[in-house]
């Protein structure tokens, strides 16, 4: 026998077959992108499958990160989660998706999602479609692939379009952030996978996955190739005031927003009317858009107190190691080929990673 020990990210490995981790670098608003780094390298240490990015403009941009990340670790997926088909020219995120890919020997994952078109009109740039979606992703792999594009339609006109160095590596898989019914079949239909939003039931998360395996038998893709990656929000191990932040403070951030929270709480079959509630706190009153742009992280916390208690515990993972690991179980069981663990960044989450890790020997 050797005498090797076994590292944290050896031991991940082995319970993969139980359920593949990713997690999240800079959850939320951060106003530093440095500490990006050292939770990548500590996503490495722990052996995690994915490390997630979620883009936002002006300190989180992922093609920046993407690259920052490659060149501190050697396995560990680096995924965006999400980026958009409208913020980039198709050339100039197709040039980022392969740059990236090269200098990490194939290790990105692209998701994009749809965002809401009040953003898009605030930018000046075009409301997306389900057409301009599908369209795009096409556009994208094409150029990946060295293809001339030649293009006029609803994803905008590109009378010639062409990477003229591609290097030898995969066209990164293309993965579509996914809520409603026609999101998913979107996913199931086009995608190589979908990525289920946080706060998301055991429950609905098996209904999505349904759904989405459903679009691509329909389309006569296998179902098995189009990965689902369910995000669940982790607190464990971590001080009360510290958790409520982490959980309840992050679900504030999506239950707020107008037609949003509708949606995911008639996923979840929740009753809506208690967003009536939510929205009516003095810290909310009147927010039109993302409360974490405006408003304290102890502001969120307070507000949070307005949510129906289920809404937090029924949809996240919190508590000891053990109690995350039976919400993880219950994931995996529902569909989830890999979980994305959020609101906890990979420095904060090695009890549950390395307990996770034991618990599977």
């Amino acid at each position: 026998m050797s005498d090797q020990k076994s590292s944290p990210s050896d031991a991940v490995r082995d319970c993969g077959s139980v359920v593949p981790l990713g997690a999240y670098a800079l959850p939320g608003r951060v106003p530093d992108p440095k500490p990006g780094i050292e939770q990548a390298v500590e996503a490495e240490r722990l052996g995690l499958n994915t490390l997630w990015l979620s883009e936002r403009w002006g300190t989180k941009d992922f093609g920046v990160l993407a690259g920052a990340f490659g060149q501190v670790t050697s396995r560990v997926n680096i995924a965006a989660g999400v980026t958009h088909f409208q913020s980039r020219h198709p050339a100039m995120l197709a040039s980022m998706a392969m740059t990236a890919q090269a200098l990490t020997d194939g290790r990105i994952v692209l998701g994009v999602g749809r965002s809401v078109d009040a953003m898009w009109d605030a930018v000046g740039l075009p409301r997306a479609t389900n057409q301009s979606i599908v369209d795009s992703a096409d556009i994208f792999r094409r150029l990946c692939r060295g293809e001339k594009v030649k293009y006029d339609g609803p994803a905008g006109w590109f009378p010639s379009l062409r990477l003229n160095d591609v290097p030898d590596v995969p066209v990164p898989p293309l993965v579509f952030a996914a809520l409603g019914p026609k999101g998913l079949t979107l996913a199931g239909k086009h995608f190589d996978g979908v990525l289920l939003h946080p706060f998301l039931t055991p429950e609905a998360v098996r209904r999505s996955a349904a759904t989405v395996r459903a679009a691509a038998s329909e389309a006569g893709r296998n179902p098995a190739d189009v990965r689902i990656y369910v995000t669940v929000v982790v607190a464990s191990g971590l001080e009360p005031e510290e958790e409520a932040a982490v959980v309840g403070g992050r679900a504030v951030t999506y239950y707020q927003i107008p037609g949003f929270g509708e949606q995911l709480a008639r996923v979840n079959e929740w009753d809506p009317a208690a967003l009536d509630v939510l929205r009516s706190h003095p810290h909310l009153v009147g927010l039109k858009g993302a409360a974490d742009s405006v408003r304290t992280r102890d502001q969120l916390v307070e507000a949070s107190s307005a949510l129906p208690p289920e809404w937090i515990t029924g949809a996240a993972a919190l508590g000891s190691p053990a109690a995350c690991h039976e919400t993880f179980a219950r994931y995996r069981e529902a569909g989830a080929d890999e979980l994305v663990l959020h609101g906890s960044t990979p420095d904060q989450l090695g009890s549950v990673v390395d307990g996770l890790a034991m618990a599977n020997k």
